[in-house]
């Protein structure tokens, strides 16, 4: 697997929800080597708090695969997941998560704690962080200075 391929896949994602005024987070589920599902953050437009890139990636996965368990699967993420999604990944059996940019606010796959890694739970995950890191945190940065631009305005 090409990590950075996959990211930019994700990096693409989360262009489309800055398209719409979300916040840049994209995820792509790669198995067996083929994109089989994705997703961008709409929580501001759906108004629903589960609307998480993640989370929207994890659902199609289950679809497309016809299971709720993703074991063989890769998460590409441009951000650190956090606690909600790191607790999807780890109930949905994800074998690795591949992220690009830490969350110091809400990171849980190494930064404030590491759900994925905890051995407390029947299952763990993979994971591996920083693919593409400056790329996509500069997706967030760039976002929110140009919201509180707007807002001055």
């Amino acid at each position: 697997m090409d990590d950075q391929m996959y990211m930019r896949e994700a990096i693409d994602q989360a262009n489309k929800a800055e398209e719409i005024n979300e916040v840049p987070i994209g995820a792509v589920i790669v198995f067996k080597d083929e994109i089989i599902a994705t997703g961008y953050n709409v929580r501001e437009t759906s108004q629903e708090t589960l609307s998480h890139a993640e989370l929207i990636a994890i659902k199609k996965a289950n679809e497309k695969i016809g299971s709720w368990r993703l074991e063989d699967c890769t998460l590409y993420i441009t951000l650190e997941p956090c606690p909600m999604c790191a607790g999807a990944i780890v109930q949905s059996r994800i074998k690795r998560v591949v992220f690009g940019a830490p969350d110091p606010k809400a990171g849980c796959a190494g930064t404030l704690m590491n759900l994925l890694g905890d051995e407390r739970f029947n299952h763990q995950v993979e994971v591996t962080s920083g693919v593409l890191e400056k790329e996509c945190g500069s997706l967030l940065t760039d976002f929110f200075k140009n919201l509180r631009g707007k807002k001055r305005q």
